[in-house]
């Protein structure tokens, strides 16, 4: 099979998947062009129509294309991943850890992650910041191997493991914001105002990130839903809402449109080594036990 075949092989699955010939080519890094002389060169080696192109704005697999697809996709997998192997191995790697980062402070981590490739030069450690909609969906799927969250989790098909660091709590303000010249406030304070809604579950997670009550009973009220981290910080900045976070964010997320003012009554939030149980590995327990030889950062 050829480099030609092989990417003959992901334009076609990756239609498959957009049904509109503009995304699969915006996702592929290729021209439109490029994408339909691939689909008509298969369906002319096959001798049937993968696609029905009759609608202008997307299109439709057929029933022939639906058939391909299925059998394709273990074996361009499969395929991927042996090449993937085969450019580790060449490099003196024998496995991988992907681990996915909720908080962004990679670099005060760094003992962890410099431990952790001292004593296994063999292994590589993969970091990367997943999209927060949806974490243990994507780590129960195998998008990542290690997911670095909050506490508590609860879930059964999940393991906790040592915890990394612990932090204290800040708000998240507009520079004009009535809070911003504050040194400190309180959890009661904070329940004056809009916090962002995140489609993140389960609710017990997000509650112990943003709680729903203050101590005195009263409602955190949650608005408007957001989907990223730029659009939590834009609504900020134009006074809509408010935001608690842990306080690495005032280090590392500077901004001229964003004041962090210290919350004085609520504990710290930690963050711990998760993953799932039917998958923990050689890999996994040895990240595990480096955070736990080395202890709390």
């Amino acid at each position: 099979m050829t480099s030609v075949e092989i990417r003959d092989i992901e334009i076609f699955l990756t239609l498959a998947e957009e049904l509109h010939f503009g995304r699969a080519a915006a996702r592929l890094h290729v021209s439109q062009a490029r994408i339909s002389q691939a689909i008509r060169e298969q369906e002319r080696r096959i001798g049937g129509a993968l696609f029905d192109r009759s609608n202008r704005r997307h299109v439709e697999i057929t029933p022939l294309g639906r058939q391909l697809r299925d059998d394709l996709r273990p074996v361009y997998a499969a395929l991927r991943d042996s090449l993937e192997r085969a450019r580790l191995a060449a490099r003196g790697i024998t496995a991988v850890l992907r681990v996915g980062m909720m908080p962004i402070n990679v670099h005060d981590l760094r003992p962890y992650w410099d431990t952790f490739r001292a004593r296994h030069p063999a292994w590589e450690l993969r970091i990367s910041h997943p999209a927060f909609d949806d974490l243990f969906g994507r780590l129960r799927r195998g998008e990542f191997d290690v997911l670095v969250a909050w506490l508590p989790i609860e879930e059964p098909d999940l393991t906790v493991g040592p915890v990394l660091f612990a932090d204290p709590r800040v708000l998240a303000v507009a520079p004009g914001h009535e809070l911003a010249g504050h040194t400190s406030i309180s959890m009661e304070t904070i329940g004056d105002f809009q916090h962002p809604n995140i489609e993140s579950r389960p609710d017990y997670w997000l509650d112990a990130y943003v709680p729903p009550h203050t101590r005195k009973g009263r409602v955190v009220e949650r608005g408007p839903l957001v989907g990223n981290m730029a659009e939590i910080f834009t609504r900020i900045a134009m006074g809509e809402i408010v935001t608690l976070f842990p306080e690495h964010m005032r280090r590392y997320w500077v901004r001229p449109d964003i004041v962090y003012v210290p919350v004085h009554d609520l504990t710290s939030l930690p963050y711990a080594l998760v993953w799932r149980s039917d998958s923990e590995n050689d890999l996994i327990r040895a990240l595990a036990r480096t955070v736990r030889d080395l202890g709390p950062l």
